[in-house]
């Protein structure tokens, strides 16, 4: 009897190491688990006219932050996100900014105003924006190098914490 029951034994041991695995990374204020498959592909341009396609992100962690110049909270958080990228290297950590129907002058003039060096691309019609359904903004996706979503986080965060350092730094170490 135990003899059959090792199979099964192992299948279980197996399923909690991975769910223990999972539960080690703390998960900071206002980001929450959100593993809906898949990433939706798109391809937008930048405020420099240079075409950018989600997919090619492919095999590195993705920061996908969706956001508007008219946002209060977007406002704010915008040189704690600066912090962000300037913590990681663009081959660990893609930071990608959606900016929500507005135009380039529009986008280029905010970002220089609050001296954030962060490029942006640009959904004009708000047709990717509508596929990724954020449900409010800012918004922001982590998706894990295999391009699925993994992660949340709906409003403003202080991306510069060492919390949300500290929980980025553990997904772009983890070579699971």
């Amino acid at each position: 009897m135990i003899d059959r029951m090792k199979p099964l034994l192992f299948i279980i041991a197996l399923c909690m190491t991975t769910l223990a695995d999972a539960a080690d990374i703390k998960l900071p204020f206002g980001i929450r688990h959100y593993e809906t498959g898949e990433a939706h592909d798109f391809t937008l341009q930048d405020i420099d006219g240079e075409e950018f396609r989600l997919n090619d992100t492919r095999g590195q962690w993705v920061f996908l932050h969706f956001w508007a110049s008219w946002c209060g909270p977007c406002r704010k958080e915008m040189p704690t996100l600066q912090q962000l990228a300037e913590s990681f290297p663009e081959d660990e950590l893609k930071i990608v900014m959606v900016n929500t129907a507005e135009d380039e002058d529009t986008i280029f003039t905010f970002l220089a105003a609050i001296n954030v060096e962060l490029n942006s691309l640009m959904d004009a019609d708000g047709l990717v924006t509508e596929v990724w359904k954020p449900r409010g903004l800012p918004t922001t996706f982590l998706i894990d190098p295999k391009g699925e979503v993994k992660y949340q986080a709906v409003g403003g965060r202080e991306w510069g914490k060492p919390s949300y350092i500290n929980f980025i730094r553990q997904l772009v170490t983890d070579k699971d």
